[in-house]
């Protein structure tokens, strides 16, 4: 079971300006035999940040979290009643985060030691932009090289200059020099073409969201090879319009949760047709959504569908308990 931080947004008290707010939201990986379903973990705190005094966390009793405070739309300037949001780090968002305040900086605020809970989120975040593009780079040119090699090329190979004067005879007049030359095949030579040409700039720009979207059902990889651009070119793709993640995870997600939804109708008809028919409604609502998420890929599941999404996921994960009960009993 995994855990990462996907949503970290800290508030300041705008009447005690020495009061601070943290919303912490982690996204938690569980394991369904070989399918992975995804839980968010939404953790709030408080700490008292003194210029003269000590720094302190908490105890919090939650308030931003029980204002059904939608995280996911919250920047930095927005404000909440007394509470102002100074810094907003989404993971999923291009860019992740604009401006760090020099009080959340470690490098000038060596305090933050005495508040763990939050400098260990600030630190990661710190690293995770220059990991990504670092990441993305390499990602790419690994999979570029990897793509050439499975379509029979060699790797590239520098080619060195071949002199035409052979050392051990007399020196070649010009004519023959010229002839020689004619019938030489300079392709033959060993790395001649065997680099990968770079998509065409005019081939990219044709590139259109409804280009993007046939492929949403399919890793980002895999996309990118279809389209036959490279994987750094496709994500730049996507920020152009707006998609600030590859869809292709949320969009199986709903695929399964249909189709789990259609066999389950299926198998309670007979006995229950009323159970049957809100199984078939709520499978059309879930087509709806699936539709209008390939419409708008920037849009996020609907916390209606998370809900039922992990009360699916415990109901067979206390089914699969109890069957090990009752066959080891």
């Amino acid at each position: 079971m995994d855990s990462s931080l996907s949503i970290l947004l800290v508030f300041n008290n705008t009447i005690q300006p020495e009061l601070f707010r943290s919303v912490h939201v982690y996204c938690r990986e569980l394991l369904d035999g070989d399918e992975r379903e995804e839980e968010e973990v939404v953790v709030e705190r408080e700490f008292v940040l003194s210029e003269s005094g000590f720094y302190v966390e908490m105890k919090c009793t939650p308030i931003l979290t029980s204002l059904k405070l939608c995280v996911d739309d919250v920047c930095e300037g927005y404000k909440n009643g007394v509470w102002l949001c100074v810094f907003a780090f989404h993971a999923d968002h291009t860019p992740q985060f604009t401006h760090i305040p020099s009080i959340l900086l470690f490098a000038r605020n060596s305090k933050l030691k005495a508040i763990p809970n939050l400098l260990n989120d600030l630190q990661i975040i710190y690293k995770l932009e220059l990991k990504a593009e670092v990441k993305d780079d390499l990602l790419d040119s690994s999979k570029e090289e990897s793509q050439g090699n499975s379509d029979g090329h060699q790797s590239p190979q520098k080619v060195l200059p071949v002199f035409n004067q052979d050392l051990n005879c007399l020196p070649l007049d010009e004519d023959t020099t010229e002839l020689i030359d004619k019938k030489t095949n300079v392709e033959s030579l060993p790395g001649f073409g065997a680099k990968k040409r770079r998509a065409q700039s005019d081939h990219i720009a044709k590139i259109a969201l409804p280009d993007l979207v046939k492929y949403f059902d399919v890793p980002i990889v895999e996309a990118s090879r279809n389209l036959n651009i490279g994987l750094t070119v496709l994500k730049r793709k996507c920020r152009e319009f707006g998609i600030p993640r590859w869809p292709h995870r949320k969009i199986k997600s709903l695929d399964n949760l249909i189709h789990d939804l259609e066999e389950e109708a299926k198998h309670q008809e007979p006995k229950d047709k009323v159970s049957a028919m809100a199984m078939v409604r709520r499978q059309r609502m879930l087509e709806c959504e699936k539709e209008n998420m390939e419409k708008k890929p920037f849009m996020d599941i609907q916390t209606e569908t998370k809900r039922f999404r992990q009360d699916v996921f415990k109901r067979r994960h206390r089914a699969r308990a109890v069957e090990k009960q009752s066959s080891a009993v």
